[in-house]
């Protein structure tokens, strides 16, 4: 019997699970608010230009000061609003809080090439079950395989 070589065994992965949803747990404010930082500091651009390149992609005016808002911790009302998460990823050039707001509600995030390899590797796995099925079928007709 030849081993297949072409899959991944899928015990190698663990399965993405959502954060346990306790009353209190899902107050979030600081870490996005870090992550934002993060993100402010790893750009190769500086705020004034990341505010720059929001006010473009959006149409109305961020500016260098919201961003520094929205990324102190211990400004609670300035929070980074969710519609603004697309733009502030474009803008530093990251996928950052899409990634962990993917991992905090179970999923995994895949993105460019993974996500057309996983693709390739679900459709050879449908090949693959589709020929098994093949062969079980003309077994049970009596047919040579």
């Amino acid at each position: 019997m030849r081993r297949e070589t072409r899959t991944i065994e899928m015990d190698f992965f663990e399965v993405p699970r959502p954060a346990n949803p306790c009353p209190g747990s899902h107050d979030y404010r600081t870490q996005v608010s870090e992550i934002v930082s993060k993100m402010l500091a790893d750009s190769p651009d500086d705020r004034y230009a990341i505010a720059a390149s929001m006010s473009r992609l959006l149409g109305r005016d961020v500016s260098k000061y919201m961003l520094d808002a929205y990324s102190a911790p211990g400004r609670e009302e300035y929070n980074l609003p969710f519609y603004l998460v697309a733009a502030l990823e474009v803008a530093c050039h990251s996928h950052a809080l899409t990634l962990w707001l993917t991992d905090v509600r179970g999923g995994r995030l895949l993105i460019g090439k993974e996500a057309l390899n996983a693709e390739l590797g679900r459709l050879q796995k449908q090949r693959d079950d589709a020929a098994v099925r093949m062969r079980e079928l003309k077994k049970m007709m009596g047919e040579p395989e």
